[in-house]
């Protein structure tokens, strides 16, 4: 009991400098959202803020992981948590929107960096046998960030000030970097052997991952497969307003209860994750997960009424969990630290453009097709792919590639350096 306490004390760490920066991330939405609109009285504006990721992701996942690759992944988590909350901290003393918008891309840029440098270090710090677990603890403190974030932003703008809020939740980020120097520095980095950043270095980088994806095809193409299929769900939660409010008739108030429902839903799936997750496999975490989530989407898609959607949201807040949390395991358990920050870029770069390409398409088609026809129709296909997906995970032969323990030969894999 005692030696696995021990064995959990850095992942541990490592849950709570990802939890409080997560609540960070979520008090930092609210609290954006509000000072632009006070500053702008536009709802464009405001509306900018969800176009400014997206974009900063193309242009920067072409570089970042060539970055990231070749330095401490501890390090460049602790300097992203730095910069969000110098820059975070900023926002209440400039009123001029340029600046403003200028530093919502220097976190967009730090938040590029974050992810690919977290999933290595997550791989590098937590051994195979608990990464699923860990993975589930994790998406527990997301959902729960997901509905404590909001609630303390707003209970702290109505107790103090956006501007003091902005300041508190800068002070979060400072915690989350604080808490990364208590966790070791696994890597043994060679300063004389980092290559410079060059344009033939980032070409370079694209040749290793293109590399691995063609040595290992099965892996890259569920990963890419997953990337695909949840793009369909980001399209329809790209419509939920409109979807919930003038197809459904809701109220904006039903509209945010809806949306806790959906967050309590995912507390709950992810607590039951937590405390059961080495009852399931890989695969069926993978298999159900996915399925169950996609017919969630369905009942959504189908709903004429408040109940209707509650049920539909619960389910896939339940189950998008276990997707969320066996994909990870899956990912980590199969891509070589040695290029994980590449090929984690390079997979965010496509998954950003295809992301802007759909959902610019969906937002065309809104504009012929009823809105009600649309979300079906994804939801429908959605569903479909997610079988045909869940075939191919569940297939016989390819059950050692879900291993969860480091029993016998790794496998050995071929990378360029």
């Amino acid at each position: 009991m005692i030696e696995n306490v021990k064995n959990w004390k850095h992942p541990s760490i490592l849950l709570s400098s990802i939890g409080i920066s997560n609540i960070g991330d979520f008090i930092y939405l609210v609290a954006i959202n509000i000072i632009v609109f006070q500053l702008t009285n536009s709802a464009a504006a405001v509306a900018g803020l969800w176009i400014i990721g997206p974009i900063t992701n193309i242009i920067t996942k072409f570089w970042t992981g060539s970055f990231i690759d070749y330095r401490s992944k501890r390090k460049v988590m602790v300097i992203t948590y730095i910069v969000r909350a110098v820059f975070i901290g900023m926002i209440p003393f400039t009123s001029n929107m340029v600046i403003i918008y200028g530093i919502l891309v220097v976190l967009s840029v730090a938040n590029a960096f974050f992810y690919p440098s977290s999933m290595t270090y997550v791989t590098l710090l937590v051994s195979k046998e608990k990464r699923k677990r860990f993975n589930s603890i994790r998406s527990f403190a997301s959902s729960g960030a997901f509905i404590i974030g909001p609630a303390i932003g707003g209970s702290l703008i109505l107790l103090t000030s956006v501007e003091t809020t902005l300041w508190l939740n800068a002070t979060l980020f400072v915690i989350s970097a604080i808490l990364l120097f208590f966790l070791p520095e696994i890597e043994n980095i060679d300063k004389g052997t980092i290559p410079t950043l060059t344009v033939s270095q980032v070409i370079h980088d694209f040749r290793v991952v293109g590399k691995f994806i063609f040595n290992h095809k099965y892996v890259s193409f569920i990963y890419f497969g997953f990337i695909m299929i949840m793009i369909f769900s980001f399209a329809m939660d790209t419509q939920e307003v409109v979807f919930t409010q003038q197809v459904i008739g809701l109220s904006e108030f039903d509209y945010s209860l809806l949306i806790s429902i959906t967050g309590i839903g995912s507390v709950v799936g992810a607590i039951f994750l937590s405390i059961f997750s080495n009852t399931f496999s890989l695969r069926y975490m993978i298999s159900i997960g996915l399925i169950m989530m996609t017919i969630g989407y369905v009942i959504y898609a189908f709903s004429w009424s408040f109940s209707s959607i509650v049920v539909g949201f619960v389910i896939l807040g339940f189950f998008n969990v276990f997707l969320n949390a066996g994909m990870m395991t899956f990912y980590q358990n199969n891509v070589p630290v040695e290029v994980m920050g590449r090929v984690t870029s390079i997979y965010q770069l496509v998954q950003s453009a295809i992301q802007v390409i759909f959902v610019l398409a969906i937002g065309v088609v809104a504009d012929f097709v009823p809105l009600r026809i649309t979300i079906v129709t994804l939801a429908l296909v959605m569903l479909i792919l997610s079988f045909i997906f869940s075939i191919l995970v569940l297939k016989p032969n390819k059950k050692s590639i879900y291993r969860e323990d480091d029993r016998g030969k790794e496998k050995l894999y071929k990378v360029v350096k």
